[in-house]
């Protein structure tokens, strides 16, 4: 079956419209009267929320930042005729996907200033291969219980993705290899800050308490 343009258009702009739902902007201000991205790294994502709100009000955000991208891939395909695993399925998944993070990376509602897309990528990358997102985490946790830094737990998950997708699930789809790629490149592209000040030993550190500090 060919690809449903349409349908695929229509739902892309809904993964959108979902991805851009500014959860730790709405919840700051709902909760605790303050926009979070004036407050700490003035980042509008979970790990900001934790150092500026605590987990309390990050652990929620985080949870509502995963389902952002992993509800619209894992549901929006089974609406169409498609079958599962074919090439269409998967670049309809892959759009939606991508289409999310760019709605948490730039959302419609919140002045199009919005998070890094880590946790949204993290919901697409469950819905499509769980296994490998399990990886992920687990290489995420590693690093940040070893280094106390969130931004380079995110940038070795967002490696091990496509790697363990070519060289430990040994996935034949290019679309799916295609995919690890290109959202490897999107987390690295909105931590550039991060990395230079990682290079330079600027970056901030996180404890378990969910307070930040200055590198030692």
């Amino acid at each position: 079956m060919d690809f449903p343009w349409v349908y695929g258009t229509v739902a892309m702009v809904v993964a959108y419209l979902f991805g851009s739902i500014p959860t730790s902007v709405w919840w700051g201000r709902a909760f605790h009267g303050i926009d979070v991205r004036e407050h700490g790294s003035r980042n509008a994502g979970a790990t900001n929320t934790v150092r500026v709100l605590g987990w309390r009000a990050g652990v929620p955000v985080l949870l509502i930042d995963v389902a952002k991208g992993f509800i619209p891939v894992r549901l929006l395909p089974n609406l169409t005729e498609l079958e599962p695993d074919t090439a269409p399925w998967m670049w309809l998944r892959v759009g939606l996907a991508i289409a999310a993070v760019v709605g948490h990376l730039y959302p419609v509602f919140a002045g199009f200033r919005g998070g890094k897309g880590v946790a949204t990528s993290f919901g697409a990358v469950l819905a499509i291969h769980p296994g490998a997102a399990g990886l992920c985490v687990g290489a995420f946790l590693l690093v940040f219980l070893l280094s106390k830094y969130v931004s380079l737990g995110s940038l070795v998950a967002a490696v091990v993705f496509p790697l363990a997708m070519a060289f430990i699930y040994h996935e034949t789809s290019a679309v799916k290899v295609g995919f690890g790629v290109v959202l490897c490149v999107m987390v690295f592209y909105t931590h550039r800050t991060n990395i230079g000040r990682l290079l330079r030993g600027e970056e901030n550190r996180m404890n378990l308490a969910g307070r930040s500090g200055p590198t030692p």
